[in-house]
């Protein structure tokens, strides 16, 4: 099968990726080829430019160093300006609604990037508010530009990390993890009480894809109930699994690829909302205390050399940065440290896969340079 023949290229014209949920499994091994032939043409030195002087927007409610860095990356090599801004400076902050944003980005912005994920229940609705702005604007002046909406990292998902996971994962396997016994973990970290989003978007993508998949995690980490339902179904379509467990020992058991990550604890992620909404600061400071104290009962919840030795000689991942002595031992960082260099880097290939694919009319042509 040519996952780069024109007719599945053009399926992808026009997309945006707000959950990998929305996008069928044979349209995500076509984005995942894009991305792999972009990263061949890239180091080959193509040139590959095909939007100068357009206009990749990005909007950041939380911190990012890779995220941004991969966004500013992938609109360079494909010609764009990207421009990378504190969504707190804009006038969300002060009562735009989420269409009126949209619209307004949508009058000069050629993509829009948005991370919005500390808050469940809002990240991703406010995406999907921006992008109906965005869409509605262009209909009503009869703007023919086409503005595509990436997801940076939600309240439930994080697509473009969890694309760039399954990227590595594929080249570390050969082609393919289906049937690959893959480990997703929560781990002890002294640090703020993180997002759910990322062991949502790798449980509820791997599963889709074959793998045999293992979400462990402390009483009281559950994940959101609708990834959680995504997973099972993938994994009953794929003809992968999926199981969950409380003990780290047995979820290591076996394992050929571990993905150690903290996240928060989700009555305390739910406090959050209604925090957030009074707008009470010292609140959300109190919430984030309690939480980071429920982390601290689950010290031993670390990714080190006794539970790699449980495994089936397993790649370490990591979505960085890491709290290295809380959730990986600096031993098993140090071993691997190269290894989650090449995972992150794959992101940039996924996000610049997602703006070409969405916005060059003839991208076969763009990837049948020779390499």
């Amino acid at each position: 099968m040519n996952l780069l023949d024109p007719t599945r290229l053009h399926a992808l014209h026009g997309r945006s990726l707000l959950t990998t949920h929305d996008w069928s499994t044979a349209d995500l091994d076509t984005l995942l080829a894009v991305a792999a032939r972009l990263e061949a043409l890239d180091r080959s030195g193509h040139r590959l430019d095909v939007l100068r002087g357009e206009l990749a927007y990005a909007m950041f409610f939380d911190n990012s160093t890779r995220t941004k860095s991969a966004w500013a990356g992938a609109a360079a090599r494909l010609g764009m300006h990207p421009v990378v801004v504190d969504g707190s400076s804009t006038q969300v902050a002060h009562g735009e609604t989420a269409e009126e944003t949209g619209a307004m980005l949508g009058m000069n912005a050629h993509a829009l990037g948005v991370r919005h994920d500390l808050i469940l229940g809002e990240g991703n609705a406010f995406m999907r508010d921006v992008q109906r702005g965005i869409d509605d604007y262009l209909a009503a002046t009869g703007d023919e530009r086409v503005v595509p909406v990436v997801n940076l990292q939600c309240d439930v998902d994080h697509p473009t990390q969890s694309m760039a996971d399954l990227l590595w994962l594929q080249e570390h396997f050969g082609g393919s993890v289906a049937g690959r016994r893959i480990t997703v973990s929560w781990a002890y970290s002294p640090s703020y009480a993180k997002p759910l989003s990322v062991p949502q978007g790798v449980v509820s993508l791997l599963t889709r894809f074959g793998a045999h998949v293992t979400l462990a995690h402390p009483a009281g980490y559950d994940l959101l109930p609708e990834p959680m339902a995504w997973a099972a179904e993938g994994a009953s379509e794929s003809g992968g699994s999926f199981r969950v467990t409380d003990d780290m020992d047995h979820a290591f058991t076996g394992a050929e690829a571990v993905y150690p990550k903290s996240w928060g604890p989700l009555v305390m992620m739910r406090e959050r909302v209604a925090a957030n909404r009074a707008g009470d600061r010292v609140e959300l400071a109190a919430i984030e205390q309690r939480a980071l104290a429920h982390n601290a009962a689950h010290r031993d919840w670390i990714c080190d050399e006794r539970r790699m030795a449980l495994t089936d000689d397993a790649l370490y991942l990591h979505c960085l940065p890491a709290d290295i002595g809380a959730e990986v031992s600096s031993g098993v960082m140090d071993r691997f440290r190269a290894e989650v260099a090449r995972e992150a880097n794959k992101k940039v290939y996924v996000v610049m896969a997602l703006l070409a694919a969405a916005k060059v009319t003839d991208l076969a042509t763009l990837l049948s340079g020779g390499v």
